[in-house]
């Protein structure tokens, strides 16, 4: 087990050891990972470092220490607000990322909602099944209850549907802009009618677009409303450290009045310290991503960003359309900017292996199930390799159709397992898995996700599956 050492070490050898520990993460810099990263070049690199490590001690915690974090805070709030059709009165505060900024939001609906909707005894939020998981995280933290709604055909939220799950309970609905799995931005102003209608508050998770989707629009591609511009729209969340391209952590949450975000804070008045009080989740709050924000904002300004999203756009709809160029592969659904999501229809292709394919010419997407896909957030730096993408694409699509023993034996391992499970104890099925996976060869189901990836979305008992996750996330916390 680590311990702390007990002599200095030298910074040489502490960078080194770094540097090799580094080597063997996803090479981001050559364009192989869609989602994880957002970079332009190294000249905003150099910006963002420089301004992120100007205020590196400072601490958001106290804006009256440290004004300039004020300033620079209040100006980005100000410029995302004007971004998505806010007017003067929109207030909002910037977050760690999306995840604290959704929250935010849902904290704020739940104390509105005590003071406004007094038959809501049990409070619901009201959400498409594509919505982020941001938010069964926020009211697993504040005790509300997240109520998913199947999506349509299209992937997007089902206004009817979500119309008839509205009930006294209900206290916010939510709608993507765009939703993070396929891309596609859900009928945000009918949504918000509806929310408007019945008096209860609507939130636009804008975590991915809100940086982007504003100049998609102003370049001429279709896209439908979804921000401020809404009259249902009471608040929004949208990520800087995204199509943005900011340091990480960043991003911002909004509200229509002041008075709404009032709901958000806390504030301690009998503490032995003195009064405390505390805006968003975090007490400390990192300088470092809000000046780095507010610098990004001022140095790339409109000009600068509608030139981005026009050569990632160009290489989106590349990519696009060799996607479906392919036989046996599509793009789900039509996307509105440069997240999509890549599926097949072809029984001969199992989507997952694919990915595995793609995996041996460096390049990382994430698998997603219902339905069963590959994820790509293409930005800036995907441009220089659309083509090389498409290409290795192809070829993986190919090799995944010849027939093997790994691909029989994986869909076997898939059907045998869904079987055991309901009928046997699950150390039982756990060491037939085991003797399975040496089918797989290669080392079995570590060395292929394919396989483990189908056996995922076919397990019976959901209870399951997220101990064998919460197993995951425990081991992941642990030296190896």
């Amino acid at each position: 087990m680590a311990q702390i050492p007990l002599k200095k070490g030298s910074k040489e050898e502490i960078l080194k050891e770094m540097r090799l520990a580094r080597d063997k993460d996803v090479k981001w810099e050559k364009g192989r990972a869609f989602g994880l990263i957002y970079h332009i070049n190294e000249e905003i690199d150099s910006l963002l470092q420089d301004a992120f490590t100007m205020f590196f001690s400072e601490n958001g915690l106290n804006p009256t220490a440290f004004p300039s974090l004020r300033k620079f805070e209040t100006e980005v709030v100000a410029m995302s607000a004007t971004l998505l059709h806010g007017d003067e009165n929109v207030a909002g505060n910037m977050t760690s990322g999306g995840t604290e900024s959704i929250l935010c939001a849902v904290k704020t609906a739940r104390d509105w909602a005590r003071d406004h909707l007094p038959k809501a005894t049990e409070p619901e939020i009201l959400l498409p099944r594509s919505g982020h998981p941001a938010f069964e995280k926020a009211a697993h933290y504040f005790g509300l209850k997240a109520v998913f709604i199947p999506v349509r055909d299209d992937l997007r939220a089902d206004v009817e549907a979500m119309r008839a799950a509205v009930n006294e309970n209900t206290i916010m609905m939510v709608g993507s802009a765009p939703a993070y799995p396929h891309g596609v931005v859900d009928p945000i102003r009918e949504l918000a009618e509806i929310a408007q209608e019945n008096e209860i508050l609507f939130h636009t998770d804008s975590c991915v677009g809100g940086f982007m989707l504003p100049f998609v629009k102003k370049l001429g591609y279709p896209v439908p409303d979804f921000d401020f511009n809404i009259p249902g729209v009471t608040s929004m969340s949208a990520d800087l450290h995204k199509f943005a391209y900011a340091a990480k952590g960043a991003s911002v949450v909004l509200y229509r009045t002041p008075e709404l975000r009032r709901y958000q804070m806390f504030v301690s008045i009998d503490w032995s310290g003195g009064i405390y009080p505390s805006p968003t989740i975090a007490g400390t709050r990192p300088a470092g991503p809000i000046a780095a924000a507010w610098a990004i904002l001022n140095y790339l300004g409109e000009e600068g960003y509608l030139e981005i999203t026009d050569t990632v756009m160009k290489a989106v709809k590349k990519m696009q359309a060799g996607v479906n160029a392919i036989e046996g592969v599509k793009v789900l659904s039509d996307p509105e900017m440069s997240v999509f999501a890549i599926a097949s229809d072809d029984s001969s292709i199992d989507i997952y292996e694919v990915a595995d394919e793609l995996h041996k010419y460096g390049w990382h997407l994430d698998r997603q199930h219902f339905p069963m896909c590959l994820h790509v957030t293409a930005n800036y730096i995907h441009a220089e390799v659309a083509d090389e993408f498409i290409a290795d694409l192809a070829k993986s699509v190919a090799e995944v159709r010849r027939p093997s023993i790994r691909k029989s034996a994986s869909k076997w391992l898939i059907a045998i397992t869904d079987f055991l499970f309901r009928i046997l104890p699950e150390n039982w099925v756990t060491w037939i898995m085991e003797k399975f996976s040496a089918l797989l060869g290669g080392g079995g189901l570590p060395e292929r996700m394919a396989p483990m990836y189908g056996l995922i979305g076919t397990l019976p008992n959901r209870g399951d599956l997220k101990e064998l996750v919460l197993d995951l996330l425990d081991g992941l916390t642990k030296e190896e």
